[in-house]
C-alpha cells in the first residue's frame, strides 16, 4: 500500500534553508510559489504542505538566483525540462570578478556575450533582494540604469544592486556611492580621452575599449586591496 511522502509546513521548510539563504523569507517563498516555480500540495486545513522535492526545488531555484543570477523566465525553463527527465543546462556564472585580474581580450569580449541577462524591475527587485525605496535611490542618482533604449536592466545593473543592498548592510548608503559614481565618471572620461586616438585610426585596435577598461578595473581594484592592507 503507497503511503503519502512526508510533508512539511512553509515555517519548517523556512528553517531548512535559511542557513543557506539567508535572504530567504515565507514571502519569497510565496512569490515563487505565485510565479509557479514550486506548487505545494494544500492540506484539508489550506495550509501550504512542501513535500522533500518541494524543497530541492526550492533550493535549486535559490542556488541558481544567488550563484548565477538566472532570471526567473530562464529559471522556469530548466525546471521544465527537469520534469521531463533531462538535465538542466549547464550553468556558468555571467560575471567574473576584477580579482581574477586582467583576462585576454578575447575571453573579455567572449566573456561578455556569455548568457546575457534581461530583467524587469520587478525581477531585478527579486534577483537582488532590493527594496523598491532603495532601487528608486539607485536610478535618481543614476547609480543603475536600464539598458540603453530599453526598459529592462542588463548584467552591470543587476551587479551594481546586488553590491548595492549588500554595502548597505555595512553602513554604506546611497550617499556614498554617489561618490563613488562620481569618481567613477572622472575615471571613465580619462579613459576616453586617452583611447581616443586609437580609436581614430583605420586599422586601429577594435578590442582597444574593451582591453583598456578591463585594465582599468584590475588597476583600480588593486589599489583598493593596497589601501584596505596598510
Amino acid at each position: 500500500m503507497s503511503t503519502r511522502p512526508e510533508t512539511r509546513s512553509i515555517g519548517s521548510v523556512l528553517g531548512l534553508l535559511r542557513n543557506e539563504f539567508p535572504d530567504i523569507s515565507i514571502s519569497k517563498i510565496r512569490f515563487l510559489e505565485s510565479e509557479g516555480l514550486v506548487s505545494p500540495r494544500r492540506a484539508a486545513s489550506g495550509y501550504r504542505r512542501y513535500t522533500d522535492a518541494d524543497v530541492e526545488r526550492l533550493r535549486y531555484v535559490l542556488s541558481v538566483q544567488k550563484s548565477h543570477y538566472l532570471p526567473l523566465k530562464v529559471i522556469r525553463e530548466h525546471l521544465e525540462a527537469m520534469d521531463r527527465g533531462q538535465a538542466p543546462p549547464p550553468l556558468e556564472s555571467p560575471f567574473r570578478s576584477a580579482e581574477q585580474g586582467a583576462m585576454p581580450t578575447s575571453q573579455v569580449a567572449q566573456s561578455a556575450t556569455r548568457q546575457p541577462v534581461r530583467l524587469s524591475r520587478a525581477e531585478l527587485l527579486e534577483a537582488s533582494g532590493l527594496s523598491e525605496l532603495a532601487l528608486a535611490e539607485l536610478e535618481r542618482n543614476q547609480i543603475v540604469q536600464t539598458k540603453r533604449g530599453s526598459t529592462h536592466y542588463g548584467r552591470d545593473a543587476l551587479t551594481l544592486a546586488i553590491a548595492a543592498r549588500r554595502l548597505a548592510e555595512y553602513g554604506i548608503d546611497g550617499r556614498h556611492l554617489r561618490a563613488f559614481k562620481i569618481s567613477a565618471d572622472r575615471e571613465v572620461g580619462l579613459v576616453e580621452q586617452a583611447i581616443a586616438p586609437h580609436l581614430r585610426r583605420p586599422a586601429g585596435n577594435k578590442d582597444v575599449t574593451t582591453e583598456v577598461t578591463q585594465l582599468v578595473i584590475s588597476f583600480h581594484a588593486a589599489l583598493v586591496r593596497t589601501a584596505m592592507e596598510r
